[in-house]
Order: structure tokens, then C-alpha cells, then sequence
């Protein structure tokens, strides 16, 4: 425990100085970080560590968390300096991109929560004085705020994100806008994690969105095959798409399951008008049940996450009662937020 590390580590300090000593602490109590400040506090000058924690067991001392505290609020010099502490979020996320980690939202300092505010409360605090609900400036770290929109988002939530995305409404539309997105929570539309499909939205209340293409239809074909009991061997999904893009088209494709026979189906119409769509991939896919006490029938919310060229993600969201639906607008959502983003010109103007 820290108040341990501190007795122990003066009473060693009594027989070998501090700038000879040093610090390697686990996490196996949820401690490391707690410990190896506790550690310096007594005299440690030597501070080992693992960037994101990473290590056997629960993991090393998070040196993401230990460099900025020791910097900024124990006020020591280091090896690294206070300058350089704008790499720090940067260098997390690539570290855990080169191993195939997903970067977790909650670690302090560089994590995607770590100045996020959903209450309204907070984003009318956030907009008066920062310091009311940060602890430092976000861009310090390399890091930004992130005011997310819910049912739980007043005025100041939304008028912050409207401005963000550059938008300037009166009272009147405001109130509008509030309006329609607690309908469409209430529906079981949820954007705390689907950025992409919020700013959709807004888009679409307040400007005019293109239309890339329009699905005639599509059929989606799961189909199990009971020989000598392989099921992965004999499991195949196959889906069938009528895209409109100028012209009509046909396609079919297979996959790793229906979602992804209905996302190669369709890409394999739309790269040919928009290639830009090749550099686009799907790396995360959820799905909640709104509805459980409907077992089968439940309403079900599909959140995808794409990622593009540039290692730019992004989340959709799809509701419906059916999750092949639900996936498919999420899908659209998907391909449609890259296509403005990249300024694409539409295939119908």
C-alpha cells in the first residue's frame, strides 16, 4: 500500500540516497501509480514504468499517468520535458495501435473520457470557466475536450457541440433541436458513442445532406451446412444488394457472417463511383438489446466503428427491431459521414 511504500522507502534512504534508488511497482492492487508517487514523495529519483500500463498480471506503474502528475502537479523536472507532454496522448494511441489494443476511453490524462462531459451542468460549467470541471487543460496532454450529447444534454451541452461543428442558432431553434434529439433517444437512438451520427443529424436538421445512393433493396442469406459437425468450416453468409448510384445495380458477395456480406455487397456497387470508400474498414461492432423482455423481437441499437487512411474513427449508430436493419443504417451512416467529410461530390448532382 502507498503509506508502506513511504516507510520503507525512507527507511532505506537512512542507509543509500534517493538519486540511487529506484521505484518498480504493479498493479496488481489498482496501486502502481499511487505507490510510485508515494515512492518519489519519500526521496526515489529512478521511476520505472510501462506506457498504458502494460505488463504481466494486472499490468506495471502507467507512466501516461505518472510523467504529466509528476510534471504538473508534484512540480518536478524530468527527463521529459513539459513541452514534450503534448505527445503524450499521441503516443499512447500509437503505441496501442502498433499491438492491436483498443485505447481504453477511462485512462486519466489521455483517455477519450478524460474531459468528456455529458450532464448539462457540466457543460454549462465547462463553458463558464473549464477549471470547474478539469483539473488541467486538456491540450496540454495533447488531448481535447468532448462535450457529449444525450437525453441528459441541456442548452449548454448542445449549444457548445452545435459551435463546435460551426453551427449558430437562436433560442428558438435550439429548443427544436433539443426537442427532436429526446425523440430520437427515445426511440433508442443514443449518440454518447456515436459521434459521427450526431453531427449527421445536425446536418440534416439544420443544412442539406446528398444523397450518395439509394438501397432499392438488399436480402441477406445465413446459411448452415451440417457436415461432419464443423460449423465454422460450413457457415455462410450471402447478401444480395439493388444500389442506385445514377444508374441501377446488382450485386452479391459472401462474408464473415451477414453483416459483412451485406457491407461487401455494398461496397463492391460503391467504390466504382466513390473509391475513396477502399480505404475505409469496419473495426468494431455492438449490439444492445433495448428491449430484452421482447426476447427475439427486442428492438436491438448496432453501433459500427470505422476507420479510414488516416487512422481517423469514427461511430455510427442503427436502431430497429431487426439487427440486420439496424446495421444497415448504421453502415449508411458510415459511408455517408466519410463521403462529406472528404468533400466527395455526389454521384446524383
Amino acid at each position: 500500500m502507498p503509506s508502506e511504500i513511504e516507510e520503507v522507502v525512507k527507511e532505506v534512504s537512512f542507509h543509500i540516497p534517493g538519486n540511487k534508488l529506484g521505484i518498480h511497482c504493479h498493479n496488481d492492487t489498482e496501486n502502481a501509480v499511487a505507490n510510485t508517487l508515494a515512492a518519489v514523495r519519500s526521496g526515489v529519483r529512478q521511476v520505472q514504468g510501462t506506457f498504458n500500463g502494460l505488463g504481466e498480471r494486472c499490468g506495471n506503474a502507467n507512466l501516461t499517468s505518472i510523467i504529466p502528475t509528476l510534471i504538473l502537479k508534484m512540480g518536478l523536472e524530468t527527463s521529459v520535458s513539459k513541452k514534450k507532454l503534448k505527445d503524450l496522448t499521441k503516443i499512447s494511441k500509437f503505441i496501442n495501435e502498433r499491438l492491436l489494443r483498443k485505447n481504453n476511453p477511462s485512462f486519466p490524462y489521455v483517455g477519450e473520457s478524460a474531459f468528456a462531459h455529458k450532464g448539462g451542468l457540466h457543460a454549462s460549467g465547462i463553458q463558464k470557466h473549464s477549471k470547474t470541471y478539469e483539473h488541467i487543460e486538456p491540450e496540454i496532454v495533447g488531448n481535447k475536450r468532448n462535450i457529449i450529447v444525450s437525453d441528459q444534454s441541456g442548452k449548454s451541452s448542445l449549444s457548445i457541440k452545435l459551435k463546435e461543428l460551426g453551427f449558430k442558432v437562436n433560442n428558438k431553434k435550439l429548443d427544436f433541436l433539443i426537442k427532436k434529439l429526446k425523440k430520437k433517444e427515445f426511440e433508442g437512438y443514443s449518440y454518447d458513442g456515436a459521434e459521427a451520427s450526431f453531427e449527421l443529424f445536425i446536418m440534416r436538421e439544420l443544412t442539406n445532406i446528398p444523397d450518395y445512393f439509394k438501397l432499392k433493396s438488399y436480402q441477406v442469406i445465413n446459411e448452415f451446412k451440417d457436415l461432419k459437425d464443423n460449423l465454422e468450416a460450413n457457415n455462410t453468409a450471402k447478401a444480395n444488394v439493388v444500389v442506385k448510384v445514377k444508374k441501377e445495380y446488382f450485386s452479391n458477395s459472401v462474408g464473415n457472417g451477414p453483416v459483412n456480406a451485406l457491407d461487401n455487397a455494398l461496397r463492391s456497387v460503391l467504390i466504382k463511383s466513390y473509391p475513396i470508400l477502399k480505404k475505409v474498414n469496419l473495426i468494431d461492432y455492438k449490439v444492445r438489446i433495448l428491449t430484452p423482455d421482447e426476447g427475439t423481437k427486442a428492438i436491438t441499437r448496432v453501433i459500427i466503428e470505422s476507420s479510414d487512411e488516416n487512422k481517423k474513427n469514427w461511430s455510427t449508430v442503427g436502431v430497429s427491431s431487426n439487427v440486420i436493419n439496424a446495421s444497415y443504417i448504421a453502415l449508411k451512416e458510415s459511408i455517408t459521414y466519410k463521403l462529406i467529410k472528404s468533400k466527395i461530390k455526389s454521384a446524383f448532382e
